[in-house]
């Protein structure tokens, strides 16, 4: 079954031919503009920004014509690599070539990256507007878009790896990118640390992969991965796990992600809806062959999914900062596509699918979210907001539009992809499906609870801000620039889930990812689907009962200990101080007490004891005859005894 896993992808991997070819230009155009933006200096301010625009566009294009090829070709053909160098020649049978596969799982993930990175560009020509560094902000969100399509384009996990660090860097630039205030410099550290934690897991599994293999080609891995034993492919499976977690804001290395909302919010969108938190799910289902033979790391996968799609649901249900809530809601539904990875090739593929469209209604929400901060003095807090849909209409209806789609509103985007995530989280053997199901159900209504919550406190209810006097807001919608990347974000929203459940998006994926069998749950799926509707419609409820009925009230009250320690982040950041910070500190601690006593000591004592030793050897030097004669006769006496001594014995 393994070895069926990738058999049509191994099999029919042909050379590139017309836009396949040219793949590889997504990735150097984008790489090409960042490059002239930073070299060109403040000669570019006037126009780099439409450099970098410019240049995400054309990686959409060839990509779109890449995917039209595809779409052109049979099923069993519709895999394609090209290898552009050899980078690293033959050491005995390991050698790493440098290329690209452009099959449907890359493309997929070509097209997300690049339509919603460019809608992103052109919204940050007016949100970055009066910033004196737009251009190099540009310059580091092209690096980000190439960074992202190398990492989905390589062909072998050296590559995909270059991509992954690359990923990292951009991150860490734009996160910190005001790191004239100590908090947000402090927050691009603390992602980029805890990305270096998974990056880890990624490097040992590499080695293992070259220990096995004598190859690290997602072709060779696929082919031998059935050959090795179940122990071989669970240590592989546990170390992707830990650079998934990493890179995905995954549990336990999820702390970074609500401190991230520290960078301006196009990269907020960037990352949680088409960039770096989504290249933890295409590793786990890049390597579903690892997975398939290791069915203890498969669960293991499905297990964090769900710990995490849980963790981020109640973290975001006490949240009061908008964006953070947001980040929360990324974690969460990252944690959905974790749990369907895990679940084998029946989730890989929805895996993606709610991937799709998460990028979409999340992108859109995030970039209304800095609409209502653009036109509220930079404010984040939901709790001084309320009512303001009627002063910022097209951000009330995008927004709704995303909102209705996280949700699951029926027959809107996420109803089509996060229910079926539901209703194969009900698939299998034991209890096992009634518990991974049963919490896919809670955590939905759990999602509308803090979701509407969110919405109802920024655009409806009482208005909780004033017109009047020095503090006065006047909110508005924003330009074009703005609006417009949010309204089509809106459409895809409302519709791409339906679009791609009756185009065959799954079937679309099979070369890449292995056929998709069909199961049926331990329930009728209609009877899921009603559960989870009764479940969002609760969580609805519940959050108007609240926030809508009562009025949302200005300061945060103190809360139970679950809300107090939801809004503590669940403890993460003084756990991890706890485990790692802290004992990490004394170890260093420690270690410098014996350097500098028992190292340095030694060093020093050397330097000290040759002076010692020269002065009192110096003072046996008087220059009085009468004191050598005293030293050559007791010498003589010393002689003599030892003469003596000796003959005696």
């Amino acid at each position: 079954m393994v070895n069926d896993f990738f058999a049509l992808s191994t099999a029919s991997v042909g050379e590139a031919t017309g836009a396949a070819d040219m793949i590889w230009l997504t990735i150097a155009i984008p790489l090409l503009s960042f490059a002239i933006l930073l070299l060109a200096g403040k000669a570019a301010d006037k126009w780099g920004h439409w450099l970098a625009i410019a240049a995400s566009t054309a990686s959409f294009v060839i990509g779109a014509a890449a995917t039209l090829q595809l779409i052109g070709m049979d099923a069993g053909s519709r895999v394609v690599e090209s290898t552009l160098y050899t980078w690293i020649p033959a050491v005995g049978d390991f050698a790493v070539d440098f290329g690209t596969r452009v099959d449907p799982l890359s493309m997929t993930f070509v097209l997300l990256i690049t339509f919603v990175g460019t809608l992103i560009h052109i919204y940050s020509v007016s949100y970055m507007e009066n910033d004196p560094a737009r251009r190099r902000f540009f310059a580091y969100l092209n690096l980000f878009v190439a960074a992202m399509l190398l990492l989905v384009l390589g062909n072998s996990y050296v590559v995909l790896f270059i991509g992954w660090e690359g990923v990292g860097l951009a991150s860490y630039l734009l996160i910190s990118f005001w790191n004239q205030v100590p908090e947000y410099a402090t927050a691009g550290k603390k992602a980029f640390v805890m990305n270096r934690v998974g990056d880890l897991g990624m490097l040992i599994a590499m080695m293992s992969m070259v220990a096995s293999f004598g190859s690290v080609k997602f072709t060779d891995v696929a082919a031998g991965v059935g050959n090795v034993s179940e122990g071989t492919a669970t240590f592989m499976g546990i170390f992707l796990l830990l650079a998934a977690c990493g890179k995905s804001a995954q549990f336990p290395l999820q702390a970074w992600l609500g401190d991230a909302m520290a960078g301006p919010t196009p990269v907020s969108a960037l990352i949680h809806a088409a960039t770096m938190v989504t290249a933890g799910v295409y590793l786990m289902v890049r390597s579903g062959a690892v997975y398939e033979a290791a069915p203890t790391a498969a669960l293991l996968v499905a297990l964090v999914g769900l710990i995490t799609l849980v963790f981020g649901a109640i973290v975001g249900a006490a949240k009061d900062d908008m964006k953070k809530i947001l980040a929360a809601s990324t974690m969460s539904q990252i944690g959905y596509m974790m749990l369907a990875a895990g679940l084998g090739p029946i989730g890989a593929g929805f895996a993606i699918f709610h991937l799709v469209t998460h990028g979409f209604f999340k992108a859109n929400m995030f970039l209304g979210a800095g609409a209502v901060m653009h036109a509220m003095s930079d404010q984040v807090d939901i709790r001084g907001f309320g009512g303001l849909s009627k002063h910022m209409k097209i951000t009330f209806y995008t927004f709704l539009a995303g909102y209705l789609a996280i949700i699951g509103f029926p027959f809107l985007s996420g109803f089509f992809s996060k229910d079926k995530i539901i209703e194969i989280a009900f698939t299998g053997d034991g209890v096992q499906p009634w518990i991974f199901g049963g919490i896919t159900v809670l955590v939905a209504g759990l999602t509308a609870f803090y979701m509407s919550r969110l919405f109802f406190g920024i655009f409806l209810g009482k208005e909780r801000w004033t017109s009047e006097g020095p503090n006065a807001q006047h909110p508005h919608d924003p330009s074009p620039f703005m609006w417009v990347p949010m309204a089509l974000l809106a459409l895809g929203s409302l519709g791409l889930g339906a679009l791609l459940n009756y185009t065959g998006f799954l079937t679309w994926l099979e070369p890449a990812i292995g056929h998709v069998p069909h199961e049926d749950p331990v329930m009728p799926i209609p009877v899921i689907t009603a559960i989870t509707l009764v479940s969002v419609a609760v969580g609805v409820g519940i959050a108007w009962k609240m926030y809508l009925a009562s009025p949302m009230p200005k300061a945060a009250p103190v809360g139970s200990g679950l809300t107090r320690a939801a809004r503590s982040d669940l403890y993460q950041d003084a756990v991890n101080e706890g485990l790692f910070m802290k004992p990490g500190m004394a170890l260093v601690a420690a270690t410098d007490t014996v350097d500098r006593t028992v190292v340095d000591g030694a060093v020093e004592g050397v330097g000290t004891a040759g002076p010692a030793i020269g002065n009192a050897i110096g003072k046996l030097q008087t220059g009085y005859a009468r004191n050598y004669a005293s030293y050559i006769s007791i010498g003589l006496v010393i002689a003599l005894i030892a003469v003596v001594a000796s003959t005696a014995f």
